[in-house]
């Protein structure tokens, strides 16, 4: 008999164990105190169809990038409920949404594109500058119908998701939705760029017509549950941030953030990697390499939500809508 220690495979597990805190066995055999658990409510909302996380891929700039992704997470069975993309619909042709419309509909997952032209981008140079001006915000009129002009042409071309970085453009899309101009089951995301720092401000995105809101990955567990008492539209947060988001790797707080946040999507992001927006052939090596990583970032995830007996309550693969949410009334005018 071998005297090697070979760890179970959480991808074999025959039964769910009993939820325990990270390292609770070691520490107390040392006789060190262990991680109280928090008496915080736990979230009390779920997605409609019961479940109490998603998960999803960001950064997936193409198809190839796309495929890339799919292959990835059949080889290392990481269940992807959405993936996203963050240089834009403007910076795809339509031969190439139409091949990632496709290429998600055959595998049951959502697809999600970023929408139009942003501040980051623009002439004005706030931006640049320390305060980071409006950041992502559309500057202007022009600006805005861009970002109407890339929602109407997803929209034809079977995108049912769009990321959204502007308060007017957010209520001008809801707007088009509830009067016919856009899908009803077009599904809006905010952008962690923009994203909410207090339970107000995240009911307000929600109130303008998000579908699903993007925390930055630095709020507190306590801000959660803070959001939580006010809000049951669904949250996205990376577990790992990119570096222009922070860097921030929460992986052990996996548990505990679908405790308190759901209904909550885990998306799986990539610190010390290059940036990628606006994406284009000259980073196509490091995209393909980054979107591998990702996946196995998720896979790590996922074996961590099992070894301690938080996995359950995923929801079924394939679903996708957020559930009735709270709406600001809309004006026959503007």
């Amino acid at each position: 008999m071998s005297d090697r220690f070979e760890p179970p495979d959480p991808q074999r597990r025959t039964h769910r164990s009993p939820q325990r805190r990270p390292g609770a066995a070691g520490l107390a055999l040392l006789g060190l105190p262990v991680p109280v658990d928090d008496p915080a409510e736990a979230s009390r909302h779920t997605f409609p169809d019961g479940g109490r996380w998603r998960t999803e891929v960001p950064s997936v700039e193409g198809p190839e990038v796309l495929a890339a992704v799919l292959d990835e997470a059949a080889r290392l069975s990481v269940p992807v409920h959405r993936v996203s993309q963050g240089s834009g619909v403007w910076m795809l042709t339509d031969q190439e949404v139409s091949e990632m419309v496709a290429g998600c509909a055959e595998h049951g997952v959502e697809l999600c594109l970023f929408t139009g032209p942003r501040g980051s981008w623009d002439i004005g140079a706030a931006t640049r500058t320390t305060s980071g001006g409006a950041g992502l915000r559309a500057r202007g009129q022009a600006a805005l119908a861009g970002c109407v002009e890339d929602a109407l042409r997803a929209a034809e071309l079977g995108v049912r998701c769009l990321l959204v970085a502007d308060e007017g453009v957010l209520w001008v899309l809801h707007r088009l939705r509830e009067r016919g101009g856009l899908p009803p089951d077009l599904t809006f995301k905010v952008s962690a760029l923009v994203g909410p720092v207090n339970a107000v401000s995240y009911t307000l995105w929600e109130q303008l017509g998000a579908d699903s809101i993007n925390i930055p990955s630095d709020l507190t567990l306590e801000h959660l549950t803070e959001i939580r008492r006010l809000s049951r539209a669904p949250m996205d947060f990376y577990l790992e941030a990119p570096d222009d988001l922070g860097g921030y790797v929460r992986m052990y707080d996996a548990a505990e953030l679908i405790r308190r946040g759901a209904p909550i999507y885990l998306k799986f992001g990539l610190s010390r990697a290059p940036g990628l927006y606006p994406y284009g052939e000259q980073l196509r090596e490091v995209a393909l390499r980054s979107a591998r990583e990702r996946v196995r970032r998720g896979r790590l995830v996922l074996d961590l939500l099992a070894r301690h007996g938080a996995e359950a309550g995923m929801s079924p693969l394939g679903s996708r809508l957020p559930g009735t949410l709270r709406r600001f009334p809309v004006p026959q005018n503007p």
